[in-house]
C-alpha cells in the first residue's frame, strides 16, 4: 500500500479502527473518518504516533455534501483517493411490531445512503485518475436475521450495490467488492443474541488482511465479489440465482400454483422458521432440509 491514499469511514473504533491501523502499517496514508470526533482523533493520533500519515474527518456519510468532503479531504491532503473502505454503520434490535421508523431511517441513511454517497464521490475521482478499489462492508445478516430487519435489509442492499458498481466500473479500472465480517466489536457485545455466536477472540484485526488484499495490487481482477471472513474462516458468498426446478406453463392460475407447491416446489423451499405454520402437506418437505 506504499504511496496509496485510503479513506476508512467509521474508523473511530471496532472494525474501522482495525482497518485504519492495518492499512497505515502497510504504507497507506489514511483518512480516519468518524462522526465521533474524539474517537477519530484518538485513532489518527495513534497512527501518526507510530510514524504513519493520517488525517481526521468528522463528517457524516449520511449527508451527500459531507460525504463529498470526506473524499475531497483525502485528495487535498494526499493528492488522490486510491481506496475507500465503506465501513460506517449503525444497528439496533427490535421486533417488527415494536420498531421505530425514526431509528430505521437513521440506519438506512448511514448503512446504505452513506455507502452510496461516499462511494459516488470516490468513484468520480477514481475514474478521472484511471482506477481504484472500493471495499463495502456488508454482513451475513443480509441473508436475514431475527430482530435486526432494517440492518439486514441495508446490508443486503450494500451487496447488491457492490455487484452493480462492479459491472458499471469494470472498464474504468475500478474494482468493487464487499466483505461480510464476523468480529467481536461493540455492535456485537451490546447484543445478547450476537455475542452468543461471536467469541471475543474473533477480533477485528483478523478481518483487516482481507480488506488490505482487496485494496492492493495483488487482488487485480477480483471484483464484484461478496467475501465472508470470521477470522478463522474465509469464503465467497454465493450470489442469488434461479433455483431449480423451474416449472413452465403458458399461464398460472391459483390452483396451478397451489399444485406446484404441493407436488414439487414444497420440497425445495428455503429453510426458515416456518414449519409450524405450514400446511401439513408442505411441512414434511422441510424436516430433512432443517436437519441438514
Amino acid at each position: 500500500m506504499d504511496g496509496k491514499a485510503v479513506v476508512v469511514t467509521g474508523a473511530g473504533r471496532g472494525l474501522g479502527e482495525a482497518f485504519a491501523h492495518h492499512l497505515a502499517r502497510a504504507g497507506a496514508a489514511v483518512v480516519v473518518n468518524d462522526v465521533d470526533g474524539a474517537s477519530a482523533r484518538r485513532v489518527a493520533a495513534a497512527i501518526r504516533g507510530a510514524g504513519f500519515p493520517a488525517v481526521v474527518s468528522e463528517h457524516s456519510v449520511a449527508d451527500p455534501e459531507q460525504a463529498e468532503a470526506i473524499v475531497r479531504l483525502c485528495v487535498d491532503e494526499f493528492g488522490a483517493v486510491d481506496g475507500l473502505v465503506n465501513n460506517a454503520g449503525l444497528t439496533y434490535e427490535a421486533l417488527p411490531w415494536e420498531d421505530d421508523p425514526a431509528r430505521a431511517r437513521a440506519v438506512v441513511e448511514v448503512n446504505l445512503l452513506g455507502v452510496l454517497y461516499t462511494g459516488l464521490a470516490a468513484i468520480r475521482r477514481m475514474r478521472a485518475a484511471g482506477g481504484g478499489s472500493i471495499v463495502n462492508i456488508s454482513s451475513g445478516a443480509s441473508l436475514g436475521q431475527r430482530t435486526i430487519a432494517t440492518y439486514a435489509a441495508t446490508k443486503g442492499a450494500v451487496s447488491s450495490l457492490t455487484c452493480s458498481w462492479a459491472l458499471d466500473l469494470e472498464d474504468c479500472g475500478i474494482r468493487v467488492n464487499a466483505v461480510c465480517p464476523k468480529a467481536y466489536t461493540r455492535m456485537v457485545w451490546t447484543s445478547e443474541r450476537a455475542s452468543r455466536h461471536t467469541p471475543p477472540e474473533h477480533t477485528p484485526d483478523l478481518v483487516a488482511p482481507l480488506v488490505h488484499y482487496l485494496l492492493d495490487e495483488r487482488s487485480a481482477g477480483v471484483t464484484g465479489q461478496i467475501l465472508r471472513c470470521t477470522g478463522p474462516e474465509l469464503h465467497i458468498v454465493g450470489q442469488p440465482y434461479l433455483k431449480p426446478p423451474i416449472l413452465h406453463r403458458d399461464a398460472w392460475d391459483v390452483d396451478g400454483v397451489a399444485a406446484a407447491f404441493t407436488e414439487v416446489l414444497g420440497g425445495h423451499l428455503e429453510p426458515y422458521g416456518l414449519e409450524k405454520r405450514l400446511p401439513p402437506r408442505l411441512r414434511k418437505w422441510l424436516a430433512p432440509v432443517r436437519s441438514a
